[in-house]
């Protein structure tokens, strides 16, 4: 039965390069497909306020399309996201394809194999999805510029205008921003995606009796290994998220008008700062504070704050996972629980389901340099 199997896995191989590119686009088009919603997450999990602005997911997606509009409301940081999220599929399918096949061929059991190679593939695409998911993630925050109705303590022109103003005021580093808890959270959650999903798709196929599963089934296993390792990982989406949106608190109750202000006046030189001994702030120092931001563990379901709550100035996920639970109980964990539900779901199945589709196409049609289709190892 082993043998069996094993045949079985070698058989499925395609070409690394079908492998990448109908990941790419698999992985591309369900990102943007489902943009909106992660925006939504985005402010739910980013919101400071007390009360929280945004409660349910509907109400919370009917009023930023509402107040903000569709492109600069909704659909805010999308640029970033294309530009981090195709380079970073292509690199990732690669990996687990190389990774998972190299790990099978030398005696690993499968299931393990699957669960390293999620792990090892997302480590290789994050040094090209992590400084796009800061941008991305702080523009969603942000939504339009100038933007009266949440304030954000962000207020970038541009995707451009954004990546130049981190670089400025806070260094290239800051584009990695929270790396190690990106890490944290999509290591696993690539690793849990796959595992679910490779496990589901043998599953379904010994049940059909075919390679060919059909659409029901196909969207069905797609979509549940998504939706799976997304709830399994939502603590470390909280913490992940208010890790790289941190901004100084009294720069998040600068009025719209001051932020525009630090905001223009960072397109000049910068005055030197002063001595720490003086203890006078520059402005300098004050426009660096506007991009930082000490996470809110206050309770988001009172309009006061909880006896006790604390600020996380951390960039440790372990720390900030600790604090969470201390201050906010389970449901600070789980912030934002059902849109990331959702759009792992509908995300998971829309890209394994065009990536299935998408192999089978390129199995009929195999491109130039593909040897017939036999995998170049």
């Amino acid at each position: 039965m082993s043998r069996t199997l094993e045949e079985e896995e070698i058989e499925d191989r395609p070409p690394y390069l079908h492998s990448m590119i109908a990941g790419g686009i698999g992985g591309t088009t369900g990102d943007l497909l489902m943009h909106s919603l992660d925006t939504v997450k985005t402010r739910q999990q980013g919101d400071t306020h007390i009360p929280p602005r945004y409660s349910s997911m509907s109400s919370s997606y009917a009023t930023i399309f509402r107040q903000e509009g569709f492109r600069r409301g909704l659909y805010s940081g999308v640029t970033p996201a294309f530009l981090g999220s195709f380079p970073g599929t292509v690199i990732f399918f690669g990996t687990y394809e190389y990774s998972k096949r190299h790990l099978i061929d030398n005696g690993v059991h499968h299931s393990l194999a699957y669960l390293a190679g999620g792990f090892i593939a997302d480590f290789a695409a994050s040094f090209v999805y992590v400084p796009s998911e800061v941008l991305k993630t702080r523009l969603q925050l942000q939504g339009r510029y100038n933007n009266p109705f949440f304030s954000s303590g962000y207020n970038y022109r541009s995707t451009v205008d954004a990546a130049r103003t981190i670089i400025r005021q806070e260094g290239v580093l800051a584009l990695f921003h929270g790396y190690k808890a990106t890490i944290f959270r999509d290591l696993p959650f690539s690793a849990l995606q796959f595992a679910f999903y490779e496990q589901e798709q043998t599953w379904a196929k010994d049940w059909v009796g075919s390679r060919d599963i059909g659409l029901g089934l196909e969207i069905f296993t797609g979509a549940t290994a998504g939706g799976m390792a997304g709830v399994i990982t939502c603590p470390l989406d909280v913490v992940k998220t208010r890790i790289q949106t941190q901004l100084n608190p009294h720069a998040v109750a600068l009025p719209p008008a001051r932020a525009t202000n630090l905001q223009q006046q960072s397109a000049s030189p910068s005055p030197t700062r002063k001595s720490a001994k003086t203890g006078t702030p520059s402005l300098a120092s004050e426009k660096v504070a506007q991009q930082r931001r000490h996470i809110s563990a206050s309770s988001p379901s009172t309009s006061v704050r909880k006896p006790g709550s604390v600020n996380l100035d951390t960039s440790s996920v372990i720390t900030g996972l600790k604090l969470l639970y201390k201050t906010e109980g389970i449901a600070g964990w789980f912030r934002g629980v059902g849109p990331r539900a959702v759009w792992t779901s509908v995300q998971s199945g829309t890209m394994l389901v065009l990536y299935q589709a998408l192999l089978r196409q390129m199995e009929m049609h195999p491109l130039a340099g593909d040897n017939d289709g036999v995998p170049v190892v």
